[in-house]
C-alpha cells in the first residue's frame, strides 16, 4: 500500500517536473527569440547606420564619409513617404540647447509630416546619442568633412605655422608664415574657429539640394534652424498658410521668414500678420525657407560668396542680395515669430554665460502666453517694404585665399 502511494507520489512528482521543465524551456526559447529579435533589429539598424570610431581622427574622418554616404533615414518605416518640410538644423556643440530644441519640435503639431536633417561640424558620442534617440518623425544626420575637429593642426584648422590675427603684413612676410599675403579687409589673418560656421553652412546648402538623396524630386521649401533655436507648436501650421499666401498673394516672394527677432512681444495681435520686405541679415536669417529655385540663384553666385570678406554666412547673402542676384531676394515674414532664439551664449557671447534651463524656462513661459493665438486660420498683409539693395560694411575674417578655394570646391567636392 505504501509502495503503491510511493508510486503515485514520484509519478506526480516526475508529472510537476515534467511541466515545469516544459515551461521553462519555452519560458527560455520565448526569451531567446524575443532578445533574438532585438538583437537582430538592432543589428539591423547598426548595418543601415554607418557606425562611428571616435578613436583616432583618421577612424573619425572615415566614419563621417561612410555616414555621408550611407545617409540613414531612422524611423523611415514609421514615417513612409515624402515629408511635408523639411528642417534643416545646424548643430555645433551645445548638446543642452540641443535638447530643448528637440523637445520643441517633439510638442510641434503634425511633426510626423516632417523630415529633420541635423547637419554637424562637432562629433560625438552624446549628440549622436541624443539626435538618435528622435522617435516622432524621419531623421537624417550629416557630418560636414571639413570641420576643424578634423583637421586640429592644418587647413581648414588651425595651422601653427599659420599668422598670427594680428601681426602686421610686413612682420608676416618676413617671418614667412603660410598665408602672409592674405590678410582681410582689415589687416588681420584668419582664425579657424571664426571662419567654420560660413563654410558648413555653404557646404550645407548644396549637400542638402545636390546629395541628400531623400531629397530627390522634393518640391517644396527647406527651413534652416540652429541647434540654439525653440520653435512654437504651430510652426508647421504657419509654413503651411504662408505657403498658400505667397500662391495667391506674394509670387514674386523669393523667400520665407518663420521667425525674427523680436521675441513673442505682442504675440496675441501678430499670430496672423505678415509682411514683405528685401531680405536682410538682422531680421531674417532665423527660421528661413529656401525653395529650389533661390537655391540655384545662390549657385550662381558660388564664386562672390566664396571670396566676399566677411565671416558671416547670413552678411555674405545680404551682400549678394541685388549685387550678383540683380533683383533684390523678396522675403515673406512672419511678424509673430514661430522661431525663438534660446543661445545665450555662442560664437559672439560669452560661453560662461550659458544657462540652458533658464533660456527653456524662458521659452516655455513666452509659449504659454502665446497658447491662445496660435494656429491662425488666414493670414493678413501688414505692410510691404521696400526690396532694394542693402549694402553695409563688410566684417572681415575671410581674406585668406585658401578658404575661397575650398569654398568654392563644395559644390564639386562633396
Amino acid at each position: 500500500m505504501r509502495l503503491r502511494f510511493l508510486k503515485k507520489n514520484l509519478l506526480i512528482i516526475l508529472g510537476v517536473s515534467f511541466i515545469i521543465a516544459t515551461v521553462m524551456i519555452t519560458t527560455r526559447v520565448f526569451i531567446y527569440d524575443e532578445v533574438t529579435g532585438v538583437v537582430a533589429q538592432e543589428n539591423m539598424l547598426s548595418d543601415d547606420m554607418a557606425k562611428f570610431q571616435y578613436s583616432s581622427v583618421p577612424e573619425l574622418i572615415k566614419s563621417i564619409y561612410n555616414a555621408n554616404y550611407k545617409q540613414y533615414v531612422q524611423n523611415a518605416d514609421k514615417y513612409p513617404g515624402e515629408p511635408k518640410l523639411v528642417l534643416v538644423i545646424q548643430v555645433h556643440n551645445r548638446p543642452d540647447y540641443l535638447k530643448i530644441l528637440i523637445k520643441s519640435l517633439e510638442n510641434a503639431a503634425e511633426v510626423h509630416n516632417l523630415l529633420l536633417i541635423f547637419s554637424h561640424d562637432y562629433f560625438s558620442e552624446e549628440i549622436n546619442y541624443i539626435v538618435q534617440g528622435i522617435t516622432f518623425c524621419k531623421v537624417l544626420q550629416i557630418y560636414f568633412p571639413y570641420s576643424t575637429q578634423l583637421y586640429p593642426s592644418e587647413f581648414p584648422g588651425q595651422d601653427s605655422r599659420d599668422c598670427p590675427r594680428d601681426i602686421s603684413k610686413d612682420d608676416a612676410l618676413k617671418t614667412g608664415c603660410l598665408n602672409a599675403e592674405h590678410p582681410d579687409s582689415y589687416g588681420h589673418y584668419r582664425e579657424a574657429s571664426i571662419t567654420q560656421t560660413k563654410h558648413h553652412w555653404w557646404w550645407k546648402l548644396h549637400f542638402v539640394w545636390e546629395r541628400v538623396q531623400a531629397l530627390q524630386g522634393y518640391s517644396g521649401f527647406v527651413v534652416f534652424l540652429e541647434e540654439d533655436n525653440f520653435i512654437l507648436p504651430d510652426l508647421y501650421h504657419l509654413f503651411k498658410e504662408m505657403v498658400g499666401y505667397r500662391k495667391s498673394s506674394c509670387t514674386d516672394c523669393d523667400m520665407l521668414a518663420l521667425g525674427n527677432h523680436n521675441g513673442l512681444a505682442e504675440f496675441d495681435k501678430l499670430s496672423n500678420k505678415v509682411q514683405t520686405a528685401g531680405w536682410m541679415s538682422t531680421k531674417h536669417n532665423i527660421g528661413m525657407g529656401i525653395s529650389r529655385e533661390v537655391y540655384y540663384k545662390l549657385m550662381g553666385c558660388n564664386n562672390d560668396f566664396c571670396s566676399y570678406d566677411d565671416y558671416n554666412w547670413d552678411w555674405t547673402l545680404q551682400h549678394l542680395s541685388g549685387t550678383c542676384i540683380s533683383k533684390p531676394l523678396k522675403v515673406l515674414v512672419a511678424q509673430g515669430s514661430r522661431v525663438l532664439h534660446t543661445g545665450n551664449c555662442g560664437l559672439h557671447q560669452n560661453k560662461e554665460a550659458c544657462r540652458p534651463e533658464l533660456a527653456l524656462k524662458k521659452a516655455q513661459e513666452s509659449v504659454k502666453l502665446a497658447k491662445a493665438s496660435l494656429f491662425p486660420q488666414s493670414l493678413a498683409l501688414t505692410n510691404a517694404d521696400s526690396v532694394e539693395h542693402k549694402a553695409h560694411m563688410k566684417n572681415g575674417g575671410w581674406g585668406d585665399i585658401r578658404d575661397h578655394v575650398l569654398c568654392n570646391n563644395y559644390a564639386k567636392r562633396l
